[in-house]
């Protein structure tokens, strides 16, 4: 990756390693591109003329492809300047492509432009490759939610109890509130709070893949912790897996 910093304040930016995840339209024959770099986090680009017949910018700029990026500019908006393959495109079909929408969606709404994230990058890139070998689709997001959690600053404590410090129990019923898991007692019952088995906090923390009581669990407990942050706009992607079930 090359950077060079004018005088008056116009940055260019060559070769820098990314992924597209998602790009609208923008004026009569371009596009406002969003994509993740390795370098830069999340970065608003103007495409222009990728709209025009014959583009060849518009072959390119596809999402589940590693691309290198080049742009230049001011401002929140920058300009691309040029984009180049730096892999082969992940031809998702089904589940998978609706996997890969998702972890695009999560990546569009919950990150900021300008926010370097190198770890989250590697994370986004594994859980794409995992998605693209149609490998444990389920078990692969939550631990691509877990991990984008962690890399935002709201990692979940899934080891010890909230109130008594003491290691999560296996065979143990935790109730999962924002602060963290807390043991339920047998004389008190849930009063609606998300519960959920200690195996299964143990099973996201060190990343085994629990059986299919603790997937569901699993699932339930990441998108109580996401939803904070997402707000109440609903995620489109979810909207395709319900309707292809």
């Amino acid at each position: 990756m090359n950077l060079s910093d004018r005088a008056d304040g116009d940055t260019r930016v060559d070769h820098q390693a990314g992924y597209l995840l998602h790009q609208r339209p923008f004026k009569e024959r371009s596009t406002i591109v969003e994509i993740f770099t390795h370098d830069w986090g999340r970065i608003g680009l103007v495409a222009n003329g990728v709209r025009k017949e014959r583009s060849r910018l518009a072959g390119l700029l596809q999402p589940f492809q590693r691309l290198l990026f080049s742009w230049r500019g001011r401002g929140e908006l920058k300009t691309l300047t040029s984009v180049e393959a730096a892999g082969p495109a992940e031809l998702l079909q089904g589940d998978s492509l609706i996997s890969g929408l998702y972890l695009n969606e999560l990546m569009l709404r919950l990150t900021s432009r300008h926010d370097p994230h190198p770890m989250l990058f590697s994370h986004y890139y594994q859980a794409l490759d995992r998605v693209a070998r149609d490998e444990e689709l389920e078990w692969c997001l939550r631990e691509f939610e877990r991990d984008l959690l962690q890399e935002l600053g709201y990692g979940l404590n899934l080891s010890h109890d909230s109130v008594s410090g003491e290691e999560i129990e296996p065979d143990a019923i935790y109730c999962y509130y924002p602060h963290g898991p807390e043991k339920l007692d047998r004389q008190r019952q849930a009063g609606g709070e998300l519960t959920l088995k200690g195996e299964t906090l143990l099973a996201i923390s060190s990343g085994r893949r629990p059986g299919r009581e603790g997937l569901r669990e699993a699932k339930q407990l990441m998108r109580a912790m996401l939803q904070p942050h997402l707000g109440d706009k609903p995620l489109m992607s979810r909207s395709l897996f319900q309707s292809g079930r």
